[in-house]
């Protein structure tokens, strides 16, 4: 017979263990994120054909460049940083799926591993947080450069908003990166990103 005392210590254990456990509803995210990687990979692949079949073959431009665009050069270069744009896409999918699980759910166990990414070692949700928000920085100045490049086709209200939106992005980035630092232990080692 249990007495008094150790029943609410048992439900509370009980209670710890089963909130611990609810980290793992987030291994499904992760995984559907995993299948999001594949569909970038495919249409990666799909928009790297067209651009073969453009520039070698004469096929029509690839779906990816706006209509009225006939420059070749201009044409190759659209399709050439929508691909830097899918494969930023996908790197910040990885960055989401490694470091989010590592943080939120639960260790990888890549010690010694010869293909651990560096920052795994010091990953944590305020370094998670100045990652994502450089790699969004990043997409951005790529959509940014195509629609400079485009200008001309683009709508001067477009223009504007996707620079309001950069400078948005830019902002808070420093933000996320100050704050980062401000709460960061004195002793603690700087992190690179």
């Amino acid at each position: 017979m249990h007495s008094p005392a150790q029943s609410p210590a048992r439900r509370q254990s009980v209670l710890s263990q089963t909130i611990f456990l609810s980290r793992w509803l987030q291994a499904p995210l992760y995984l559907g994120l995993i299948v999001a990687q594949v569909v970038y990979v495919y249409r990666f692949l799909v928009e790297l054909w067209h651009l073969i079949g453009f520039a070698a073959l004469g096929h029509a431009a690839p779906a990816s460049v706006p209509g009225g665009v006939t420059d070749t050069e201009t044409i190759v270069m659209l399709t050439v940083l929508g691909l830097i744009d899918v494969v930023m896409i996908a790197n910040l999918l990885i960055m989401v799926i490694v470091g989010g699980y590592e943080t939120f759910v639960s260790r990888l166990n890549l010690t010694d591993h010869p293909d651990q990414p560096e920052w795994l070692s010091h990953v944590n949700a305020g370094v998670l947080k100045v990652k994502l928000a450089m790699a969004l920085i990043g997409i951005s100045s790529i959509h940014l450069l195509k629609t400079f490049i485009n200008a001309e086709r683009t709508p001067a209200e477009a223009i504007k908003w996707q620079v309001v939106i950069h400078v948005t992005f830019v902002l808070s980035a420093l933000t996320l990166a100050y704050i980062d630092k401000l709460t960061r232990p004195a002793h603690a080692p700087e992190h690179t990103i």
